[in-house]
Order: structure tokens, then C-alpha cells, then sequence
């Protein structure tokens, strides 16, 4: 199976392309755009939805449905925003078929159109705006901390699979609150909540920063977010919180009484991460042999594959499989038997080491003998002879050690991919071959920021949070600056 993907560094493009049809996560539908999730790689997303519906919930946050459809009316309460996604919408204009009456099939029912297009949600802020009005009249109705799980349309031409496609899934945080302050201690408190999840779930580290204004989310004042280094040198956004200061809540009029008496327009923030994420953990950590996956991700922790010439030797080796199997799973493990007698051992190796199974033990005649298993772990290739009585403790214990060795990896390649660069020959050299982050000074204009982009495709990904105060020169400009900003070509 591994032979039929195009290996890295001939077509990092291509070989993800075929990294996601051959580990079975997901395919093109009939619909232009948009994409079918197949079984596995809805499996992975619902382990991403759980232990980020977990987090929420434990900082107070509920979940809530708002509708899919928008009037068009919305939009134009808040200009910049409405802007912002323009040219992105799906608009529904009519609400009925009927048959031609040429016999040409189905139609659209001329007569049966809307008195006010509907958008499909791109976004739910102006949506959930609207609703916050009825919800609040005073500060004691206040926070509302709200997350909702949906699906979104936006209007994409140049689509790939869980990168970019015209519907995507995801979460999508709406937050109001009586202060400024109450507000912005959300905004970090969720882009720190998305960089925890990627660290230490998806083993994938980050960078914290704050994006420049032209790249901030329509409405917004100021936008958070996270960026991940992938391996072909290419930054991937992979979380984005937004304090959204008092824009939407003046566009709606959603006004509270204070505690002093006075009426006050509410603060509020937006937040999310989707189905991106499913493309960042094949990115940042798969190999020309498939999927490596995180264990704490992994839908299958552990499979357990029998080899046997005979009826006598599988009954044999299942039972003792079988005891291996409760075990693991008693120590909270998720674990495969696979006793499938339409596909031969070497198969089985393969399909589960494109579909990236953390943990492979395979049991023969001989192990049976010697009160032995094989175990191989995905993320080297690496395989040892271990006692059955250890194989509990050994598996568990590399459950954690593949977790943290993945994180590694990944940290050791964007260390040395990530550069300080003063010379702006050197900046264009970098993004023209292998490009990575770059550390450099800007002098702080949109028109500069434009250019650099115009002539390298490198953006300025996000102004990181722990940048030290460093006196320098724009790369480009000469201009003064004060710190570096992170750049990079981008997914």
C-alpha cells in the first residue's frame, strides 16, 4: 500500500493527496467543492471533537444551534465583516421545484422566490447577534459563553481535502461580556486552550501571536491564533480567537444594564478551529508509509494481528490474543483483534501502518512457544520480541512515549526550519527554495506587508506573543522596528 503514494519529496502535494485516499479518511463527492468523510477520518474528527468538547466545557462554556440560514439583511448591519465574505457566500434565492413543462426534467419554480435571499452561514456572528439581543437586558445575564458544532459554507474555487473545500465542519465559540477586559481574557484564555489541545493532544507545537490588521477576521479589533509549521516548510493557521470588541453588539443593538444603572453595549468574542485540523496532524507528522498518528487521537490504538497455518494454531493464538486484548482495553486502551482470514498477515501489516495505528502486535506459532509477542511501534518502524506477561505494561508505556517522541519530531523540524534573517536577499532565497518560518523585523505598514507578499507569496503569519523588544531594520524597507514578526509562505 505504501508504494502507491507519491513519496515527499518528489510531490509533497500529490503525496498528501494520495495519503488521504489511501488511508481511507476521505474523497471527493459528486458536488463540486465539497468532500465525503469517510468512516476513519470521521473517527479521528469525533476524537478531536470530544477532548476539545471537554476543554470548553470545563472553562463554562454550553453548546447551542443556531440555523444554517442568515438573511441577507444581516450582513449589512456590519460593514467590515460583511465584506470579509462577500465573495464567499452560497445564497439561496428560491424555496421550490417543479417539473418543465417541456419535459426537461426539474426546474426552479420562478414563481416561488424569496422575499429576502437567504445566506448559508459562513459564520454565525451576525446570526447569533440577533438571538443575544432577546437574551440580554442586564449585566446579571452576563457572560453568555456559547460554542456551537456546525457545519459552514464558503464559496471555495481551488479546493483539497480538509484544507480548503466549499463545506467544512468545525466549532465555532460566541462569547459576550460586560467588560472589555472580561472579553479579552477570553480571547487568550481560547487561543492558550487551542495551543494546549495541538501540544499535547495533537503533538503538533505552535506559535501563539497576534495577527496583523490585514489579516485579522473581518469585524474583529484584534485576532489571535496559532501557527504550525508542516513539513514541507509551509505554515498551516490552525486556530484563530477573536475579540470582536462592541462591533456586532452596536450592529444589533444588544445593550445591558449595568450594575450602576446604565445602559451599555455588550464586548464580545468569536473563536474556532475545523476539520483543517484533520489536514494539519496528516501534514505535520505522516510519513512515505501513511498516516502517523498521535496515540491520544489515534480512533485504534492497538491492533493485534494473528499468523497461522492452521485451524489449530488461530484457535491457539486467539485465545491468547484475545487475553491481550481485555488486558489493554482494561488498562483504557483502544484495541483491534483483527482475525480476518480474507487477507494475509503482510496485508493487514500495511493497511494499518498507512492508517497510522500507533501500536502493531503480531502473534505466531513460535510467540505461542516462547510466551512471546511482537510489537512494533508506528512512529519508528521499530520492532521487538517482548514477554507476553510485560506486553500491558510495554504497550501502555510507549503509548506515552510515542505521543511525546511524535511532538519532538516535530519540534526538532521547525527548529530547524526557522530562521533570523536581516538581509532581504536571504529572505527571498529562503521562501524561493525550501521555505520555513522566518523570524524577521517589519516596519509595521499594510502597504509593506503587501509587497513582501506580492513578491515572495511569504505573509506575515502572526506577531508572536513572546517576542522581545529587539531594535532592527525592516526587511524591506530599512525602516525602523521594534521586534521580529513571523513569516512564512502559508496552506
Amino acid at each position: 500500500m505504501a508504494k502507491e503514494l507519491t513519496p515527499r519529496e518528489e510531490n509533497y502535494s500529490q503525496w498528501y493527496n494520495d495519503l488521504v485516499i489511501k488511508a481511507d479518511l476521505a474523497e471527493n463527492s459528486a458536488v463540486r467543492g465539497c468532500m465525503v468523510i469517510k468512516p476513519y477520518g470521521y473517527a479521528i474528527w469525533e476524537k478531536i471533537q470530544s477532548i476539545l468538547d471537554g476543554m470548553f466545557k470545563k472553562t463554562g462554556h454550553s453548546n447551542a444551534y443556531f440555523p444554517l440560514f442568515i438573511p441577507k439583511s444581516f450582513f449589512s448591519k456590519e460593514a467590515a465583516h460583511v465584506e470579509g465574505f462577500a465573495k464567499e457566500c452560497a445564497i439561496v434565492t428560491h424555496y421550490r421545484l417543479k417539473n418543465d413543462e417541456n419535459g426537461k426534467g426539474i426546474v426552479v419554480d420562478e414563481t416561488a422566490k424569496l422575499e429576502e435571499e437567504l445566506i448559508i452561514r459562513p459564520t454565525s456572528e451576525t446570526i447569533i447577534w440577533n438571538t443575544y439581543k432577546n437574551w440580554i437586558q442586564s449585566y446579571r445575564d452576563l457572560p453568555i459563553l456559547v460554542n456551537q458544532w456546525a457545519n459552514v459554507v464558503r464559496w471555495e474555487m481551488r479546493t483539497r481535502l480538509f484544507l480548503r473545500t466549499a463545506e467544512f465542519l468545525w466549532q465555532e465559540g460566541h462569547t459576550a461580556h460586560a467588560t472589555e477586559a472580561e472579553a479579552l481574557e477570553e480571547t487568550s484564555k481560547i487561543i492558550n486552550l487551542y495551543a494546549d489541545f495541538a501540544e499535547n493532544h495533537m503533538a503538533m507545537p505552535v506559535i501563539k501571536g497576534r495577527k496583523t490588521e490585514s489579516e485579522r477576521f473581518a469585524g474583529a479589533l484584534d485576532t489571535y491564533a496559532i501557527e504550525a509549521l508542516m513539513q514541507d516548510g509551509k505554515a498551516l493557521q490552525s486556530g484563530t480567537s477573536h475579540f470582536l470588541g462592541q462591533n456586532f453588539a452596536r450592529a444589533f443593538d444588544v445593550q445591558f444594564t449595568s450594575k450602576e444603572g446604565n445602559l451599555e453595549y455588550v464586548w464580545a468574542t468569536s473563536w474556532g478551529v475545523s476539520t483543517r485540523l484533520m489536514g494539519a496532524l496528516i501534514m505535520a507528522h505522516s510519513d512515505d508509509n501513511g498516516l502517523v498518528l498521535p496515540p491520544r487521537l489515534a480512533p485504534l490504538q492497538v491492533v493485534i494481528v494473528p499468523i497461522y497455518k492452521s485451524q489449530e494454531e488461530f484457535t491457539r493464538i486467539s485465545q491468547a490474543a484475545l487475553k491481550i486484548k481485555a488486558e489493554l482495553e482494561g488498562g483504557g486502551l483502544s484495541v483491534k483483534y483483527d482475525d480476518r482470514d480474507t487477507h494475509k498477515p503482510g496485508w493487514k501489516f500495511s493497511e494499518y501502518e498507512m492508517k497510522g495505528v500507533p501500536v502493531r502486535i503480531a502473534i505466531g506459532p513460535r510467540d505461542l512457544d516462547n510466551n512471546t509477542v511482537e510489537v512494533a511501534r508506528r512512529d519508528t518502524l521499530e520492532k521487538k520480541i517482548v514477554s507476553r506477561d510485560m506486553v500491558n505494561d510495554i504497550v501502555i508505556g510507549l503509548m506515552e512515549e510515542i505521543q511525546q517522541s511524535i511532538f519532538r519530531k516535530a519540534l526538532d523540524l521547525r527548529r530547524d526550519n526557522t530562521y533570523k534573517v536581516d538581509d532581504w536577499d536571504e529572505f527571498r532565497e529562503i521562501m524561493d527554495k525550501k521555505p520555513g518560518f522566518v523570524l524577521a523585523h517589519w516596519d509595521g505598514t499594510a502597504e509593506t506587508e503587501l509587497k513582501i507578499k506580492e513578491e515572495t507569496k511569504a505573509t506575515i503569519r502572526c506577531i508572536p506573543f513572546d517576542a522581545e523588544v529587539e531594535e532592527g531594520k525592516c526587511i524591506y524597507t530599512g525602516k525602523p522596528s521594534e521586534k521580529r514578526v513571523l513569516f512564512a509562505i502559508a496552506y
